[in-house]
């Protein structure tokens, strides 16, 4: 029976290196030590590393947990899941977007999965005039913040609490939310 935990964590390193390294240049073996696994387990689970990154790819699950929100909330919900994806599990849940440039043909596929799965559904949830380019706004304001946080690693963002930056950074994302 397959262990669900082994499985993300081999998920969730492959996400860290592929926000961070051009598909080609990441090896199944990088992958499994990120993970703290063999690269035979990942063949396991996955088959192949292009089954691995075709998952790797897809944005559903996230956009799943960072929607998970009425309207209303949605802002303050999306802040938070981005900070505590980040602070907690080492991982943003739509940082590996900004990579996109480095993976070639594969990068389309990211760019092309982002704007469906990510994008697309929060639009579709918008009322009110300019729901495409606020949704657009609101999401390149979390991949800000995730930027910031994961990439730069802002030492008063990092020292901060989920909390107080929430506090601060989530009217901004509301806003766009709200017509």
């Amino acid at each position: 029976m397959e262990c669900r935990w082994t499985r993300a964590a081999i998920l969730r390193a492959a996400r860290y290196l592929l926000a961070r390294h051009a598909q080609a240049d990441i090896t199944l073996k990088a992958v499994a030590d990120r993970a703290g696994v063999s690269p035979p387990l990942i063949l396991k689970y996955f088959g192949n590393k292009d089954t691995l990154f075709a998952q790797v790819m897809s944005f559903e699950a996230d956009a799943d947990a960072l929607l998970a929100a009425p309207l209303p909330e949605l802002g303050p919900h999306m802040v938070r899941h981005v900070l505590v994806s980040q602070s907690e599990q080492g991982a943003d849940p739509l940082l590996r977007i900004v990579s996109a440039p480095l993976h070639g043909e594969q990068g389309d596929i990211l760019r092309a999965n982002f704007r469906t799965q990510v994008t697309d559904r929060i639009t579709a949830r918008l009322t009110g005039p300019d729901a495409g380019l606020r949704a657009e706004l609101a999401v390149a304001t979390l991949l800000g913040l995730g930027v910031m946080y994961g990439i730069a690693r802002g030492t008063e963002m990092r020292a901060s609490t989920v909390d107080a930056s929430a506090d601060r950074y989530a009217p901004t994302v509301q806003a766009y939310l709200t017509p």
